[in-house]
């Protein structure tokens, strides 16, 4: 099998990376590693290329920033070229971002069979993009592989044929168990000033939280609160830095300390050694559960009720009861490490297993 392997953006390198090192290590596959250029810059690119030991991009498509229906064209348009140049047989998408869906829509024009990989996952939140770019990539692919019992009912419930279902565990957790057993914790957490267990981690980048400096501003407020009770750390997306900026001009400066975007290893020390994260990344949740770190999500729903059984907890977008749960999950103190079914570190090898063996049959 000779896959396409298309990423874009931080979250996708996380997933493909364990999947690649797989590949290099299993006769019979011979990968392209694709990269669009959905996120470009060192900070939220090269690094963790570095970080995660992946090889540089067979084919870089250079797509940069841009509104989201303009990148999603671009991709079709700079994609479609490479199949023919290489003679690639598959296609394998993760996660749920713009390249995942352009990428997925042009190799099915194609008739080329695709691969998702954390399939299943469902909000039902239609304002958020990744729920579209999820659910198109879903019906579009031809084997499905999801994380958790819950995303296989999803894809059952929406008709999808049994047979191109396929539950692997999660490719997040993979690269979370190799970098954590790379990295003194403990040490890179003094080396930003904080003591383990003595201090806060935030994250912000969704569109619904950081456009609205409404939102934002009570997000900010409910940061700043819990900032006086423990040293907050803020690494800041760029989107989400371009939001504060504009912020900082209308309401006086909040004091919080605002870091770049982390490395891939700095930040799983963090995480591992945080009293308490704040967030509203999905994939955050997910490695909080299995560090056992207690995770507030900054959002009104999730699409992983599989981390609501360990350290996870949803608590809207209103500064009140942010805030007042954050009081409480510090006063209990750490969780106990969670993990689900076959999120054991092998996600990878039963995604090839299963790939081995050729695309299924679609009934309809």
């Amino acid at each position: 099998m000779r896959p396409l392997v298309v990423v874009g953006a931080r979250p996708n390198f996380m997933k493909a990376a364990p999947l690649l090192r797989a590949m290099a290590e299993r006769p019979g596959f011979e990968p392209l590693l694709v990269h669009t250029g959905q996120h470009f810059d060192r900070e939220m690119s090269g690094e963790f290329f570095e970080a995660l030991e992946l090889p540089a991009p067979d084919v870089h498509l250079g797509i940069g920033a841009g509104s989201r229906a303009w990148q999603l064209g671009e991709i079709l348009h700079r994609l479609e070229p490479v199949y023919g140049e290489t003679g690639s047989d598959a296609t394998v998408v993760v996660g749920d971002v713009s390249s995942t869906l352009a990428a997925a829509l042009t190799s099915s024009t194609l008739g080329i069979p695709v691969a998702h990989v954390e399939a299943g996952l469902r909000s039902r939140n239609w304002s958020m993009p990744e729920e579209a770019n999820r659910v198109l990539t879903d019906r579009l692919s031809d084997w499905l592989f999801t994380p958790s019992e819950d995303a296989d009912a999803n894809l059952l419930a929406e008709g999808i044929e049994p047979e191109r279902i396929f539950r692997v565990g999660n490719l997040m957790i993979d690269s979370l168990l190799w970098m954590s057993e790379r990295v003194d914790a403990a040490q890179r957490c003094e080396s930003f000033g904080v003591e383990p267990g003595r201090f806060a981690l935030a994250t912000l980048h969704r569109p619904g939280n950081v456009d609205d400096p409404a939102v934002l501003g009570g997000l900010v407020d409910a940061l700043t609160e819990v900032s006086r009770k423990l040293p907050l750390l803020f690494p800041v997306h760029p989107r989400t830095r371009a939001r504060l900026e504009a912020l900082r001009r209308e309401t006086a400066a909040t004091g919080l300390g605002l870091l770049p975007p982390l490395a891939y290893p700095d930040f799983v020390a963090l995480m591992s050694c945080a009293a308490l994260i704040l967030t509203d990344s999905g994939g955050i949740q997910e490695e909080a559960m299995v560090l056992g770190t207690p995770c507030l999500t900054l959002r009104e729903e999730t699409e992983r009720p599989v981390t609501l059984a360990g350290s996870n907890e949803v608590v809207g977008i209103l500064p009140g009861p942010i805030v007042e749960a954050a009081m409480r999950r510090l006063e209990v103190g750490r969780a106990e490490p969670v993990r689900p079914p076959l999120w054991d570190g092998h996600a990878a090898e039963r995604v090839l297993d299963v790939l081995a063996a050729g695309p299924p049959a679609r009934g309809r």
